[in-house]
């Protein structure tokens, strides 16, 4: 990305998920999943590198869910600093423990990287920690929904 479309991007995520909480849960995923990218580069076996970039492809499926949460949350309760409002607290856990998750993930793509020898059971740790991913990252869509849904908000997810 050059200079000038990256600081189009930034002021474009500065007017969608403003500068506090909502902006770093977002950030915070996107710096996992490119942590998670970088570690793919040292890979060697040709094998183990198939199954971490199907991995790597999966995950990255989940950065547009993220965003939309994270721009509805801040559409919701616009957020300038680090305060968690009470009535989206949920959704804000569970996009911490995806960023959390996430970053296990890239921790274990990584160990498996520097692992001397053939690797018996390929990217199935991996793939378990990409699973808890998943499923936090549908928590916080599910929570935004029934946010919504309680506050007679229209639901505006989509994705």
């Amino acid at each position: 990305m050059g200079f000038f479309s990256a600081a189009r991007q930034g002021r474009k995520d500065d007017a969608e998920l403003g500068k506090g909480l909502w902006r770093r849960a977002h950030d915070r995923f996107h710096r996992g999943l490119d942590r998670y990218h970088q570690v793919l580069e040292g890979v060697e076996d040709e094998q183990l590198y198939a199954e971490l970039v199907e991995v790597a492809n999966e995950l990255a499926g989940l950065m547009e869910r993220v965003r939309v949460v994270c721009v509805e949350a801040q559409r919701r309760s616009p957020s300038e600093g680090l305060d968690i409002p009470g009535d989206l607290a949920g959704v804000h856990r569970s996009l911490s423990k995806a960023g959390n998750s996430l970053a296990t993930t890239a921790e274990a793509a990584a160990m498996l990287r520097l692992a001397v020898g053939p690797v018996p059971v390929g990217a199935a740790s991996v793939r378990r920690r990409a699973e808890s991913v998943f499923e936090q990252v549908a928590d916080a869509e599910r929570r935004l929904a029934e946010d919504a849904a309680a506050s007679g908000q229209p639901e505006s997810l989509s994705g």
